[in-house]
C-alpha cells in the first residue's frame, strides 16, 4: 500500500502523527502540492511531488499514480470520490474515512451547498480544526492502519 497525502491545506497539526505512523509502518509515502510542503525528513519513505498551479494539479496527480487499495488523505470530496471509485481508500483531515456507502452523500451535500452558495445564499463554513479533529485524525488513521498494514 501507498499513501497519497493531498497536502496543499494538510493541517500542521496532523503532520507529526502522519509521519509517525509513516516511520512506524515504513510506509511508501507520496505527498503531492503545488508548493512545498514538509510531513517530514525521509528520503527512503517520502516522495514529494510539486504539480503546476491549478485548482485541480494535485488531484489529478493523485488520481493519476493512485492504485486500489492504496489509502489518500485529503479534505477534498470531490478527490475522495474519484479515488473510491478507483477501489481506493480515503481519510479526510477530521477522520472520517469515505466509503463506497458514504461517499455520494457527502458528495450531493456539498454540491447542495455550493449551489447556494452560487445562488447568493450566505452560509457557514466549516467549524475550525480542534484538538478533537487531531485526535479523530489519529484514531481514524490508526485504525486503518491496523487493519490494512503490518506493523513492521
Amino acid at each position: 500500500m501507498t499513501l497519497y497525502v493531498d497536502a496543499d491545506a494538510f493541517p500542521n497539526l496532523l503532520k507529526p502523527i502522519l509521519f509517525k505512523a509513516i516511520k512506524r509502518l515504513n510506509l511508501k509515502t507520496v505527498v503531492i502540492s503545488n508548493k512545498k510542503v514538509t510531513i517530514g525528513n525521509s528520503s527512503f519513505l517520502i516522495d514529494y511531488i510539486i504539480v503546476d498551479l491549478g485548482a485541480d494539479e494535485a488531484d489529478n496527480k493523485i488520481v493519476e499514480l493512485i492504485k486500489e487499495n492504496d489509502l489518500a488523505i485529503t479534505a477534498d470530496i470531490p478527490l475522495a470520490n474519484r479515488i473510491i471509485e478507483k477501489k481506493a481508500h480515503a481519510i479526510d483531515h477530521r477522520g472520517e474515512l469515505f466509503t463506497e456507502d458514504n461517499i455520494k452523500e457527502y458528495l450531493a451535500m456539498r454540491n447542495l451547498m455550493q449551489e447556494l452558495r452560487d445562488s447568493g445564499e450566505i452560509t457557514k463554513g466549516p467549524k475550525p480544526f480542534s484538538k478533537n479533529d487531531v485526535q479523530k485524525f489519529a484514531n481514524q488513521l490508526n485504525m486503518f492502519l491496523q487493519k490494512y498494514c503490518k506493523v513492521q
